[in-house]
């Protein structure tokens, strides 16, 4: 390997923490990735890394060359696509995580959109409801909905994403269409929701003259996904709070029903994140481009 792949695998080691998953984010043999790390140590003259039989650490040497690496590869970067700013001449592979109902739903139906327009860009398209360790996963950016804990991460705002409560017809036939947030807690009952992540169920909300109001409403069906919700206020168990752009489909069939419209919970953050100490390629600026664009078209407008 010349001096700058062997700056790639050490890069990306880092970034994995791990010599097999960096082999399997470049698609090498795990031989090749520590043959090359090793190569790099004989070189600079300075052990790199740290090994142990979980996990790889930089050592203080290799913290430092690893800052260096980094803006080299950017460099290289910049000047291998010093003739190719155009967005239709972007190359390479990149990839993305988002959420599993946008993935399905939004994005992967206009993908091919993105790809006609550029047929030097592969996608490795992540679709899942979990948070990612962006670095340790070697993701391009994620698509994160929701509060944001610190982080260095680097962070776009795409917008606020409406949410709005619904429940089926024969819900509100048999319990009756409520009034007020007062009228949840007395006669009422939600399909609770619980996070995937720490299992936490989330609390009822709205807003009212401006104040954000929470409570725990009564709940007999407790779910950790959208789906799983959705299916459930579809069976008549309760009501939900929920994405607008989720349940536009069965509000225009008359599946479900919008209620309380002027008591609608805060609307959720949507953000695009990025790794902090990695360049921002041209094909990931391009791809975030369309993609908030895409965002801003089918989910921000549909509340």
């Amino acid at each position: 390997m010349d001096r700058i792949d062997l700056f790639r695998v050490f890069s990306r080691v880092v970034e994995c923490a791990s010599f097999t998953r960096a082999a399997d984010t470049l698609d090498i043999p795990r031989s090749s990735v520590s043959a090359a790390v090793q190569e790099l140590e004989q070189r600079v003259g300075a052990r790199l890394l740290h090994r142990t039989t979980r996990r790889v650490s930089l050592s203080q040497d290799g913290m430092a060359l690893y800052e260096r690496c980094q803006r080299i590869l950017a460099e290289v970067e910049d000047a291998e696509n010093l003739f190719q700013r155009s967005a239709d001449q972007q190359a390479g592979r990149l990839r993305v995580d988002v959420p599993g109902r946008i993935g399905r739903l939004v994005i992967a139906p206009a993908l091919p959109q993105f790809l006609d327009a550029h047929p030097h860009i592969d996608v490795v398209l992540g679709v899942t409801d979990r948070a990612v360790d962006l670095v340790e996963d070697s993701v391009d950016c994620v698509l994160r909905i929701g509060p944001l804990a610190d982080s260095p991460l680097i962070a776009r705002n795409i917008g606020l994403l409406p949410l709005i409560n619904v429940a089926s017809p024969a819900y509100l036939d048999r319990h009756g269409v409520p009034a007020s947030p007062d009228a949840l807690l007395q006669n009422h009952h939600a399909v609770a929701y619980a996070s995937p992540s720490n299992g936490r169920v989330e609390d009822w909300e709205w807003l009212a003259d401006g104040t954000l109001h929470t409570a725990r409403l009564p709940a007999r069906v407790t779910v950790n996904s959208a789906e799983a919700s959705i299916a459930c206020c579809l069976a008549g168990l309760g009501l939900i709070q929920i994405p607008a752009y989720d349940v536009r489909a069965h509000i225009d069939a008359g599946e479900l029903v919008e209620v309380l419209p002027q008591f609608r919970a805060e609307p959720m953050p949507m953000r695009l994140l990025f790794p902090h100490r990695r360049h921002v390629s041209g094909r990931v600026r391009v791809f975030a481009d369309w993609l908030a664009a895409l965002l801003h078209r089918q989910l921000l407008m549909a509340g």
